[in-house]
């Protein structure tokens, strides 16, 4: 099989082509539609509002104390170090394959058609779950705000069927919302979303200081395995506690779905996936610490309560209502973001021929230059898996650890075949600089060690985050099937996945995956 892209034209002085980054893209086979106009600070946005550790810690601080006390800690760095693996491996790749649709493009280009088509299976599906997970957290947070905003039933807790139907109420408002910002255009989307992240770097150093002035305990308690280390096996515990850093440390190879409409994609996306990340992982860790030192109890109030409770004890009410309201916006921020790149990956996929529907999906609207089609089904396909899950008292706790296993999956089928790819020779042959004829990203000679780790710890988090544990998936005990949410899921995203594969369709733009690329 041969490749039909050919090399990009040759570089005028400095290694920038005539035609700058639209003549990148075309030596991809791919015509330039999507707007090009995101800097440095909106495609950092995009992974870091993806991970967004000021939902997503708000969600699952619960979950990580209540498995492995203060000392589950300790899997936050365990996790980062991992992901910083995966992320190096998507940062040289990103500046190789400047392309919308990142896990489909990087990974059919190392592993081929199938391998390709099914990460972006994968994506696409972990990412509609993740934006209605994301959606979700909105009944962590408004009714505490306001009580008003419990529009169904009295009690806001997830576990309760009230709490439930009311989280999947706002949770389809706001994807309502991003819906539209996204068929507006790119240019909103990253108004709103850079305006968005801005407010939640501010309420995470806000957090941080908060905590850090209202320490009751040394930083020495991230040692103190509390309850859960009275009892035999803690090492168990331990490991369960670490699906909270699992679950928030993704998404941030984001930059790279959106590679197409940012300036200079070689050198900017490899930085921004790497720094959203990093600075994701500190924030993090920092709130993880401060909470901590600052609960006033490390008994069944913090796990029940998690860090809404330990904010409401140091702040009061007032201000603890005013971080609340950030905590609104960087949730909604958080499902724009994963929204938009979902979109983008489907729109890849799409202009390949290769899902249902794919001349309306390819569909790019010369006006916005946004694909709107894709917009609008994700919206609707994220209502739908909220409204599946009315009654289910353990939503949240399922899609999420669903949604992850997926994105993981996805992870793998990149990282996978480009070890393979890094054996025969990979990425000898590809570009070494970028528009601006600066060097780009490389692993050098520790990129082989590199990919290893991350495809071993890859497929470590899959096992862990599929493994069968009624804690997690039926805590009610009422659905013991539940407890299988993870390898079900696996199986049912192949089986769908099979049914929707372009059988017989011969891909447009082929590429050859036995040998390194031609060099520009």
């Amino acid at each position: 099989m041969t490749a039909t892209a050919q090399p990009p034209s040759a570089p005028v002085s400095g290694g920038v082509t005539k035609n700058g980054d639209s003549d990148d893209l075309s030596a991809f086979g791919y015509t330039q539609q999507l707007h090009r106009s995101l800097g440095t600070f909106a495609s950092f946005a995009a992974g870091f509002s993806f991970v967004s550790i000021l939902t997503t810690i708000f969600q699952l601080f619960g979950l990580g104390f209540s498995f492995g006390g203060p000392a589950f800690f300790w899997t936050w760095p365990a996790v980062y170090v991992g992901q910083l693996l995966v992320a190096l491996c998507f940062a040289e790749i990103a500046a190789r394959f400047p392309i919308s649709g990142a896990i489909y493009q990087w990974s059919r280009r190392m592993g081929g058609e199938v391998i390709g088509w099914f990460g972006g299976w994968f994506m696409i599906l972990a990412q509609i779950v993740t934006a209605s997970a994301a959606a979700i957290a909105l009944q962590v947070v408004m009714p505490s705000i306001w009580t008003g905003f419990q529009l169904i039933g009295s009690d806001p807790a997830l576990t309760s069927t009230s709490g439930a139907s009311n989280a999947v109420l706002l949770g389809s408002i706001l994807l309502v919302i991003t819906t539209i910002i996204n068929c507006i255009g790119v240019n909103w989307m990253s108004r709103v979303n850079s305006i968005g992240v801005t407010c939640e770097i501010v309420g995470v150093i806000a957090v941080i200081l908060a905590l850090f002035t209202h320490a009751e305990r040394g930083p020495d308690v991230v040692f103190d395995t509390g309850i859960p280390g009275e009892q035999p096996g803690y090492v168990w515990a331990f490991i369960v506690s670490g699906l909270m850093a699992a679950y928030v440390m993704v998404g941030f190879g984001s930059a790279g779905e959106l590679a197409e409409e940012t300036k200079n994609p070689r050198r900017v996306a490899p930085r921004t996936i790497r720094l959203a990340l990093t600075v994701s992982a500190i924030g993090g860790g920092l709130m993880l610490l401060g909470a901590l030192m600052a609960a006033p109890s490390l008994g069944e109030e913090l796990a029940v309560g998690g860090l809404p409770y330990v904010l409401d004890s140091v702040l009061g009410s007032f201000w603890g209502k005013v971080l609340l309201c950030d905590v609104v916006v960087a949730i909604f921020i958080c499902t724009l973001a994963i929204q938009t790149a979902c979109s983008r990956l489907m729109f890849s996929m799409a202009r390949d021929d290769r899902l249902p529907g794919s001349r309306i999906l390819s569909h790019v609207n010369p006006r916005t230059g946004t694909p709107i089609a894709p917009s609008i089904l994700i919206g609707v396909l994220c209502i739908g898996v909220l409204v599946v899950n009315v009654g289910n008292s353990a939503i949240f706790a399922t899609l999420a650890s669903v949604c992850i296993i997926l994105i993981y999956l996805a992870y793998l089928s990149v990282t996978g075949p480009m070890l393979w790819r890094r054996l025969k020779g990979w990425p000898h042959g590809t570009p070494t600089v970028d528009a601006e004829g600066k060097k780009l990203f490389s692993l050098g000679r520790f990129g082989i060690p590199i990919n290893l780790l991350a495809v071993v710890y890859g497929l470590a988090m899959v096992v862990n985050l599929a493994w069968p544990r009624s804690e997690i998936f039926d805590p009610a005990g009422e659905m013991p099937i539940l407890k299988w949410a993870g390898p079900i899921c696996i199986a049912v995203a192949i089986l769908l996945g099979i049914a929707c594969f372009p059988h017989g369709k011969k891909h447009p733009m082929p590429v050859k995956v036995a040998a390194p690329a031609e060099p520009i």
